[in-house]
């Protein structure tokens, strides 16, 4: 199984450099460079940039500069608040993308055919679920297949990164307004308003969604909903919206949960993050006959991702690992 691989890299990384060399009238680019200048190119800046590949600004810049000098072309205009692309950066990208993909579906060709799941995955995920559930995945992934890379994202806006090139796979919760990406459901997660018995033996509980106008409610700001209007449905199904007014709020969910077991409000959160905190008594479930959107845990496969080999087998590790669901056991 090694020596297949290694036979299959060295076929893969010629036949890259072989096509890469007729790219920008015979300038040598490696795939390395390509995908480089994707990452910048996708950023909102140079620093954002520096984050995503984990190296400096300075770094960053340096590459960019002996990139279009190597190119006799500026591919970027930058300024300190935002990046654009030029005209011939326009092109390198839009022929990057089109290089990067014919090369990674002619690995998965080969890899096939040598019963081998390899090159190079990347997925994107919520920070707290991420931290959670897909790292540990990830690391399991990386042992049964050790001719893969894996590259893991932890961001509080992963829809935006569906929306890229980049990414082959991005876990996303709640809301989905994009019906055009491939979604695969992984496992069910309810919403749930809950706060800490302390807090609700200071102030009392809501007995009606209404009654949330008298209470201090904390919010988490992610995935650019409106995060304010908490939707209940009551036994009639009928939708009762509430409009908050956070007294507190902030886009990492461990933050808003630690508010809410320091007594300081009411919040509405998922349910894998808050089920434990229920059982052990640590929060207590307000306004329980009510219910709150669903916000299912679901994989979005985008424009780059397709259903690669790789793509597919870390699916089926990251649905077996759900299963049972992990926040409804011992329920």
């Amino acid at each position: 199984m090694g020596s297949g691989s290694g036979q299959c890299s060295g076929v893969c990384a010629a036949l890259a450099n072989g096509i890469l060399s007729c790219v920008a009238t015979r300038i040598p680019l490696s795939s390395e460079d390509l995908r480089f200048f994707t990452v910048v190119a996708g950023a909102p800046s140079l620093a954002s940039a520096s984050r995503a590949l984990d190296v400096s600004r300075a770094a960053v810049g340096q590459r960019l500069a002996h990139l279009e000098q190597r190119l006799r072309c500026r591919l970027l205009d930058r300024s300190t608040r935002h990046l654009r692309l030029t005209e011939e950066g326009l092109l390198l990208l839009s022929r990057a993308d089109r290089v990067l993909r014919d090369l990674e579906e002619l690995a998965d060709t080969l890899g096939v055919r040598t019963d081998v799941i390899s090159g190079h995955l990347r997925v994107a995920a919520p920070l707290g679920f991420g931290r959670r559930f897909v790292s540990p995945v990830i690391g399991e992934f990386r042992r049964l297949h050790p001719d893969v890379t894996v590259e893991l994202t932890l961001t509080d806006r992963p829809t935006v990164s569906a929306h890229d090139h980049y990414y082959d796979l991005v876990i996303h919760i709640g809301e989905l307004r994009d019906s055009s990406l491939v979604m695969v459901r992984l496992a069910p997660n309810a919403r749930i308003a809950c706060a800490s018995p302390k807090y609700l033996l200071e102030h009392g509980e809501p007995a009606e969604p209404q009654d949330l106008g008298g209470h201090a409610c904390l919010a988490l700001r992610e995935n650019e909903e409106d995060v304010t209007l908490w939707r209940f449905t009551d036994r009639h199904r009928k939708i009762i919206p509430m409009r908050v007014s956070p007294v507190m709020s902030s886009n990492d969910g461990d933050a808003v949960r630690g508010w809410a077991l320091s007594g300081l409000g009411v919040i509405v959160r998922s349910e894998w993050d808050v089920a434990d905190d229920i059982r052990g008594g640590r929060l207590r479930r307000v306004l329980p006959r009510y219910r709150l959107p669903p916000a299912d845990i679901v994989a979005l496969l985008g424009k780059r991702g397709g259903r690669t080999a790789r793509a597919e087998a870390f699916l089926t590790l990251l649905r077996k690992a759900l299963l049972p669901i992990p926040w409804r056991s011992g329920l």
